[in-house]
């Protein structure tokens, strides 16, 4: 990942002001450690931040056309650069760097070339020809960015709030899937798939079909020039990237760069459900684990940096992402700068626990589109700044544009869990990769149930979390916490504590507006709390909180085997035949 800080129309366009645009980007220099660049163009700045991926020599930033009249900061990668470059070859390019098509297609195609891009990115360009400028952000929201203006009509763009909190009037997340214009002065979406309307989809469900639109997600984001490794939970999603990784990078060009065996990294509590689960995987697809240990004061340690660098108070992502924030510091150290994770496959399909009590495929499929378009205010706001911290780029394959479409054009009669039948949570992704002949994972793997990366990386965890705060935020606090804090008011002293201090790194009312609020149960949204009447008593995002779903629910007379949703006998379907199998132990 890099950081990028753009700002048009600044009335001061003196040293002075050079100055401060240098101090502000420097602030995004955890995100691109390796190089830093600037242009000005009379009242325009476009600075750059570079964590140096692919042509580490050549592609720093910004970057130009021909002759230097269009100029772009970009933060992301464009995985179909190449295939670009063909159909640019009346075009010069001076570097390696597949970000460097941007100016290029922008030149062929005026401001409607964003969805050619495939790839996460966000970028922002200026053409000095009329000084109009253009801003657009990736499909989902993978990578992040910030708009905001200030008080002498100046326009700004930044990678995180904290370039631009101190110096905008008012500041908020730019839309995954939009472009800004300004030419228009406004934000347009450009990414309109038929699953954005949230219709019922129809297509039948092929295994075939969408194991290999998921292989193809995979190998496309092993485009690398520098050390890379898989991020390995033990769980089904970042499992199946890793064996899939491990299972074509031998044949992939960069093996020839780094070799043909994978490195895994996991992180947990001694003793954790995450460590065991991902050294049997590793094993089995033959990786060079890695294994980190961290203890609970070490992670509430953390805590107060984690949410500088993440910029949110949310509970659950605040959970997810200080084990996430440690591991990173861990992988850096070790010279790895890129890493492939397993972000969104719990959206796509239903994964979370909180699907099992859904009431009706039409419900359960306006959830994950609902899922999938907050996507950018939770994981993978927390997968990119907690690896970016320490200059680490996370790639997320379930988020590919291709592999979305196809997954959510799937009737969703077929993503319901359906005990009668043996199909547990994200059934129609386990049974695309049940092979046989060739298995991919364990069986037991394969079927494992969803564990939340807060919880998996060791229970002790959240509970340990919980301990601090109510030692740090008193009942009387709580009390009268809808008057300190009447938007988005902490219901609990853990939400609490973690609010005080987003609230000391960002004051403004504008950076408290960039959280998302409302009741959830395992990471649902507010509309699915509504499935369960119980859920209101217990609005906990930890999937322990589905009680009677989860093994280790948090009510301890659960009993998981009366259920019979966690562990039911698999069904697979190859090419429209549904056949029994083995009950999974």
């Amino acid at each position: 990942m890099c950081g990028i800080l753009a700002v048009f129309g600044c009335v001061d366009n003196s040293q002075a002001k050079r100055s401060r645009i240098i101090e502000l980007s420097r602030r995004l220099r955890h995100r691109g450690p390796d190089w830093s660049g600037l242009h000005c163009h009379q009242d325009c700045y476009l600075a750059h931040q570079r964590l140096a991926i692919v042509d580490p020599t050549s592609g720093d930033q910004p970057l130009y056309n021909e002759d230097k009249t269009v100029i772009v900061t970009v933060n992301g990668e464009i995985y179909n650069h190449k295939q670009l470059r063909e159909q640019l070859k009346s075009h010069q390019f001076r570097t390696g760097s597949d970000c460097e098509v941007i100016a290029h297609l922008y030149e062929e195609y005026g401001e409607d070339f964003v969805d050619m891009l495939d790839g996460m990115f966000s970028f922002v360009l200026l053409d000095t020809r009329d000084k109009s400028f253009i801003a657009a952000r990736d499909a989902i929201g993978i990578t992040p960015l910030y708009i905001g203006w200030g008080l002498d009509g100046s326009v700004w763009f930044a990678s995180e709030m904290k370039a631009l909190s101190d110096d905008c009037e008012r500041f908020m997340s730019f839309l995954p899937g939009h472009i800004y214009s300004s030419k228009q002065g406004r934000l347009r979406r450009w990414y309109n798939p038929p699953w954005f309307s949230e219709q019922i989809p129809s297509t039948p469900y092929d295994p075939r079909v969408l194991r290999e639109a998921f292989e193809k997600a995979v190998l496309k984001r092993l485009m690398t020039d520098v050390p890379f490794g898989v991020l390995l939970s033990g769980g089904l999603d970042s499992s199946l990237v890793a064996a899939v990784a491990s299972r074509h990078l031998a044949n992939s060009e960069v093996a020839c760069q780094w070799g043909s065996q994978l490195h895994t990294f996991c992180i947990g509590l001694k003793g954790s459900p995450d460590l065991k689960a991902a050294r049997e995987v590793a094993d089995y697809i033959g990786t060079c684990h890695h294994e980190f240990h961290f203890t609970v004061q070490e992670g509430i340690d953390a805590v107060e940096e984690v949410i500088y660098h993440v910029e949110t108070y949310d509970v659950t992502t605040i959970r997810a992402s200080t084990p996430m924030f440690l591991m990173s510091r861990k992988i850096k150290s070790l010279g790895v700068k890129m890493v492939l994770s397993g972000e969104g496959s719990d959206e796509i399909f239903g994964g979370y626990l909180y699907f099992h009590k859904a009431p009706n495929k039409k419900e359960f499929h306006e959830e994950t589109c609902r899922k999938i378009k907050a996507l950018h205010l939770y994981d993978c706001l927390r997968a990119n700044k907690s690896t970016s911290a320490w200059g680490v780029e996370a790639r997320v394959p379930f988020l590919d544009k291709e592999f979305i479409n196809i997954s959510m054009s799937i009737d969703p009669e077929w993503k319901m869990i359906r005990p009668d039948l043996g199909r547990i949570e994200k059934w129609v992704l386990r049974n695309a990769f049940d092979d046989d002949q060739k298995p991919y994972l364990p069986k037991h793997i394969l079927y494992r149930q969803k564990e939340q990366f807060s919880d998996g990386v060791g229970y002790s965890w959240i509970d340990g979390l919980k301990n601090h705060a109510d030692k740090q935020v008193t009942d009387a606090m709580l009390m009268n916490a809808s008057f300190i804090y009447p938007e988005n008011t902490p219901t609990t002293k853990e939400g609490y504590y973690y609010r005080t201090i987003f609230e000391k790194f960002f004051p403004k009312n504008a950076a408290r507006s960039t959280v998302p609020g409302g009741p959830s149960v395992a990471c649902s949204t507010a509309k699915a709390v509504e499935w369960d009447a119980a859920w209101s008593k217990n609005p906990d995002p930890s999937g322990r909180a589905v009680l009677g779903v989860h093994a280790s629910a948090y009510e301890e007379a659960a009993d998981v085997n009366a259920t019979g949703l966690t562990q039911g006998p698999p069904q697979k379907v190859q090419r429209g035949i549904v056949e029994k199998t083995a009950t999974v132990v």
